[in-house]
């Protein structure tokens, strides 16, 4: 059972790592999200580090218990404005729609997503394979529901993160192919990604909230791990 787990990497557009009944199986990178789904083709699940469901106002009930378990690794989760803000043409008029939705400015962290948020959005009502994942929540579930002390950019939060994965089966070379020049946080990330893919595919992930919110479509808004 092959499953592809994705992360957003600047402008090499998105990694992403694949794996075989749990154990590494190779990585691609692409600048369109659509063409490295493509090229992974067979794939049971697929999980992106993106957010993907929105609510049409307020905030996500999945980032607000997401930020609440992580705990020191809170900042990792950005509050997703309503779905309207992500319409507007520019930050001061997404930034002001988010205020008359939540109470709150959108950030403009968070409005830098907007390309890529919307990319994956449109993958996501197109393929049901593709679900919402945190790598921050997924290492959280890998370190037995403690969150890490370090973060991900820092030598020994990196060395933690390979060595969990590795714990659980997933051991990732020295040598990845198209993955090589990508940022090793990156990797990680699409890393603990593909192993939440395959709990999906294996239909023992969890999810956050345990019961998930809707969109006003009646998809579910929860991010998997």
């Amino acid at each position: 059972m092959d499953v592809l787990g994705i992360d957003a990497c600047g402008k090499q557009g998105w990694a992403g790592i694949r794996l075989a009944d749990g154990a590494y199986a190779g990585s691609l990178v692409g600048v369109r999200l659509d063409a490295l789904i493509e090229r992974a083709a067979g794939v049971a699940a697929i999980a992106v580090d993106m957010p993907l469901g929105l609510v049409e106002q307020g905030w996500r009930a999945a980032d607000l218990q997401a930020r609440a378990l992580l705990r020191v690794r809170r900042s990792s989760v950005f509050l997703m404005a309503p779905r309207p803000a992500w319409l507007e043409p520019d930050y001061p008029a997404a930034s002001e729609r988010c205020r008359a939705l939540t109470g709150c400015r959108l950030s403009r962290q968070a409005w830098s997503l907007a390309p890529k948020l919307l990319e994956a959005r449109a993958c996501w009502l197109a393929d049901d394979r593709i679900h919402e994942v945190h790598p921050e929540v997924s290492f959280r579930a890998l370190a037995g529901g403690v969150p890490l002390d370090y973060p991900k950019r820092t030598w020994r939060g990196q060395n933690l993160r390979r060595r969990l994965l590795a714990a659980a089966g997933l051991v990732l070379p020295d040598e990845l192919g198209e993955a090589d020049r990508v940022p090793v946080d990156d990797v990680l990330d699409a890393a603990a990604a593909a192993w939440s893919a395959h709990r999906i595919a294996l239909g023992v992930a969890g999810r956050i909230p345990e019961v998930p919110e809707a969109d006003a479509e009646g998809r579910v808004i929860e991010i998997r791990y």
